[in-house]
């Protein structure tokens, strides 16, 4: 039988500063760049959806047509232009091959210029053109803002169970498992689901603490018997538009059964729903407090850089944790990815060993101003890198043009592209050993923790000025659902 597979992921900040035009797709980011047909394959043994998918099915009789995988940065919307590209390569495809079966590795928080629900329009489209028989399966984010039409028009849809999302393949293995039912003439699953009323705030939404921690707990303990698959995605808390928000949903062959599992799972979020919130430090108190921890310890204390995470739509560019670390004169420092092509390629054109002196970052968007000061060039690289944590493991990325930049006791990793600080590479690529700083500042949410917890003292979480704003309530809504309370515990959205 033949199987169609192609992969189309953007998690969409609406209110970040920049969009994801077509460019962003083919360079890909921290992920794999555009990647057709054939070359596909090679994802197998990485992990991300796809890869698991393609182990799982290695070595069967099904004949696997692969078409386009593709992800951009998250960031702003994704432009017209591009998501009609590569939407209607993925359609045309469907209607061309006439494929037995559908796999998709998608994200779900997709929002583009002209379309609220990208994964549901494509689903749409999808369906619109393989017919109500063809069994369509996709693999979701666990940030994903799961819709009704996406619900609709898939067979099924499974979420990662981890953040860090250490589980990206394997997730890709149990959308393979499902596809491979309905192939091999299984019935259709009931399908069961329900909306959370709170908006969850990303550094709450950790799985390696609870709430989250106990959460997926209980989804495992329900998955069983009757029901099939059981998901939960808390949501990606900076989309403004109807559906955003967390979602429980179930397949399995009697309804009643999955819909009181999905009921008790719901519960379960619902009690605890004031424990999703965690409190963050300002910037000099975070550094203030990593100082005081890092005295004596033998491992770095690491800050997360929360709200310019570049994997929740900020451009990793903002300067307000560099600047916390200079003022409070913090010696055996590192901070990174900061995103400066133009300060990488000045620092390569001036050479290793030199001084130079520039304005660093800066986001004008949030009126947050680069920062200027004379810095050591320490170590210059082209930013190639393979990725040895659990995150994505073997995955290549590249930075582009890369520059250690020390002013004082604080060494700045500065990229050519915009990458989340998820794996210790990202140091040693610039010259950094990370286990050997004191105090590490990361630009990212939570992903980070996948690599460093193992060599961190302890972990802070920082509130300093960017585009992902870490408490929902503090972000100028206007399309979301009446009655949705806007962060956990807090007020509800009235329009």
């Amino acid at each position: 039988m033949k199987i169609l597979i192609a992969g189309f992921q953007h998690e969409t900040n609406t209110f970040a500063p920049s969009k994801a035009d077509w460019d962003a797709f083919v360079q890909g980011g921290g992920m794999p760049g555009m990647t057709h047909g054939s070359d596909i394959l090679d994802f197998r043994g990485i992990n991300i959806p796809v890869g698991g998918f393609l182990d799982a099915m290695h070595g069967g009789s099904h004949q696997i047509m692969p078409v386009v995988w593709t992800a951009a940065c998250p960031s702003a919307q994704v432009t017209e232009d591009a998501f009609e590209r590569i939407a209607g390569k993925i359609v045309e495809a469907a209607s061309e091959l006439n494929p037995d079966a559908v796999y998709l590795d998608i994200h779900g928080a997709m929002v583009a210029e002209h379309v609220d629900d990208g994964e549901g329009e494509l689903l749409r489209r999808i369906r619109q053109v393989v017919g109500p028989k063809v069994p369509v399966v996709g693999s979701l984010d666990l940030h994903a803002n799961v819709t009704e039409l996406m619900l609709q028009q898939a067979d099924a849809l499974v979420a990662y169970r981890t953040y860090p999302h250490v589980d990206m393949a394997e997730t890709g293995e149990r959308a393979a498992f499902l596809l491979r039912q309905f192939m091999e003439g299984g019935n259709r699953l009931s399908l069961a689901w329900k909306r959370i009323p709170f908006l969850m705030p990303l550094h709450g939404q950790c799985t390696e603490m609870d709430p989250a921690k106990g959460t997926y707990e209980h989804l495992g303990s329900l998955e069983q018997g009757s029901v099939t698959s059981l998901s939960f995605t808390p949501g990606f808390p900076a989309a403004d538009f109807p559906e955003c928000g967390g979602v429980v949903w179930g397949y399995g062959s009697n309804e009643a059964v999955v819909g009181d599992a999905v009921d008790s799972l719901t519960n379960y979020v619902n009690e605890r729903e004031v424990d999703w919130w965690i409190d963050i430090y300002k910037p000099d108190e975070a550094v203030k407090e990593a100082m005081r921890r890092s005295q004596g310890a033998n491992r770095p204390v690491v800050i997360a850089d929360t709200q310019d995470n570049p994997g929740a739509g900020g451009n990793s560019n903002t300067t307000g944790m560099l600047r916390a670390l200079v003022a409070n004169h913090v010696q055996d420092a590192a901070i990174g990815v900061l995103f400066d092509p133009d300060a990488a390629e000045a620092a390569h054109k001036t050479g290793v060993g030199k001084t130079i002196t520039l304005g660093l970052g800066g986001e004008p968007a949030l009126g947050d101003q680069p920062f200027e000061g004379s810095f050591i060039i320490e170590h210059l690289s082209e930013g190639n890198l393979t990725v040895k944590g659990p995150m994505m493991r073997g995955a290549k990325i590249s930075l582009g043009p890369t520059a250690c930049l020390r002013i004082g006791g604080v060494r700045v990793v500065v990229g050519s592209s915009k990458v989340q600080m998820l794996d210790r590479e990202l140091y040693r690529v610039a010259g950094v050993e990370p286990e050997q700083m004191k105090i590490l500042v990361n630009k990212s949410s939570v992903h980070f923790r996948a690599d460093f917890t193992p060599i961190a003292h302890s972990i802070l979480v920082a509130e300093a000025p960017g585009p992902m704003v870490a408490d929902p309530i503090n972000l100028p809504w206007k399309r979301l659902a009446p009655g949705l309370r806007i962060r956990p515990n807090g007020p509800v959205f009235s329009g």
